[in-house]
């Protein structure tokens, strides 16, 4: 069974502990929810769902579980002015978003990703994601935990 036919989920996802691992696991090799972003008469289903109330709650939830680091890694801290994506672990479906599947809004599926990461997930490789490069090295004092607490959070979904 190839990673792309079973289910993905956050708990097994948190037992990988590197990027690299991680980053195999959630590898989609260029298949993406083709029902979902397919014809345009159905992405209007889209569009709508990912504009919702019940989306910009989750998002804030998964961004703050995940300290707003690229799957979730501590050491891979999404920066202030880099776009963070929550990124569904398993395709969406125009069926998951009609029937309100688990898929859509459970923490479990979810996981906090750099525009960068997402678009490797989706349709490249790891060469080209932030596997490539060096995390950021947190320490003790390099920022001032109180005025900095929700500064890597952007103003959208605050």
């Amino acid at each position: 069974m190839m990673v792309t036919d079973r289910i993905r989920t956050y708990t097994e996802l948190m037992q990988l502990p590197t990027f690299k691992e991680r980053f195999e696991y959630l590898k989609l090799d260029g298949r993406i929810g083709e029902d979902t972003f397919g014809p345009y008469s159905r992405r209007w289903m889209n569009q709508n769902f990912y504009k919702s109330i019940e989306w910009a709650r989750i998002k804030r939830q998964i961004v703050i579980r995940d300290n707003a680091c690229d799957l979730a890694i501590p050491e891979y801290e999404i920066p202030n002015k880099v776009k963070i994506i929550i990124h569904h672990m398993n395709p969406i479906t125009t069926d998951d978003i009609i029937n309100r599947t688990p898929f859509l809004l459970d923490p479990e599926y979810l996981i906090c990703v750099s525009f960068e990461t997402h678009n490797a997930i989706h349709y490249g490789d790891i060469n080209v994601s932030r596997i490539a490069k060096d995390p950021v090295r947190r320490y003790p004092g390099d920022q001032d935990m109180f005025t900095a607490k929700y500064e890597h959070i952007p103003t959208i979904i605050r």
